[in-house]
């Protein structure tokens, strides 16, 4: 009889200790589409899409806090010929590159995100938004360029199993340069440049599946 309540003590320590289960990092890989924003596409973001990957890498502070890094490879595109707008003389522009991008952000989940403990009310889906800064690298009719860009967005989080993770995740991204879509579209109708005015924008809608890793604390012994 006492073996056996040991054995059930034993079973419930291991699955208590199993519940308790907390990781640091968190990586993984996604694949999406993109939008662009500037002087050969002004209104639709969606009039050119392309395509994105990405790899990830997730430091989680807490429920409700993850700080990330990742590396973008993606294409943009746009075609002026398809605006109402028209360039003077009738003229019109398009092209199309390859960008390569590495970026920080800090997200903030609305949700406590997690699995396990009922006592810290974890989610296993949490809505969240992000923003950070970012460096973006392309190269356009054999010229090469490289800018500043600062990504804000949102997205949302879910955990089918306890390491797993799902994601959707949609970024605006506001480029320091005018020369994204090539240097022939470099302010093309004499506009000055302002934070807002004649710069490029770009957009990430991208789908991710990532893995925890690195246990935060499986036993805690502290020593005085």
């Amino acid at each position: 009889m006492k073996a056996y309540l040991l054995a059930i003590l034993l079973s419930l320590s291991a699955l208590w200790a199993s519940a308790q289960e907390d990781y640091r990092f968190d990586a993984g890989g996604g694949l999406g589409m993109t939008g662009y924003l500037g002087d050969a596409n002004t209104s639709n973001l969606w009039t050119s899409p392309s395509w994105d990957l990405e790899l990830l890498l997730r430091y989680i502070a807490n429920p409700r806090w993850a700080f990330k890094s990742n590396i973008y490879i993606g294409a943009l595109s746009g075609n002026s010929a398809k605006m109402t707008n028209v360039f003077p003389d009738d003229r019109t522009y398009k092209f199309s590159t390859t960008f390569y991008e590495l970026g920080e952000l800090a997200e903030f989940n609305f949700f406590s995100y997690g699995m396990g403990e009922s006592y810290r009310k974890l989610k296993r889906l949490s809505p969240y938004i992000t923003a950070g800064l970012g460096v973006t690298a392309w190269s356009v009719g054999g010229n090469f360029g490289a800018a500043l860009n600062i990504p804000i967005g949102f997205g949302v989080k879910y955990k089918p199993s306890r390491r797993l993770n799902l994601g959707l995740e949609f970024l605006m991204k506001k480029t320091f340069t005018d020369r994204l879509d090539g240097s022939a579209l470099d302010d093309p109708i004499g506009i000055k440049s302002s934070f807002m005015k004649n710069t490029d924008w770009y957009s990430t809608l991208t789908f991710t599946v990532s893995y925890e890793f690195s246990k935060r604390c499986a036993v805690c012994n502290y020593k005085d």
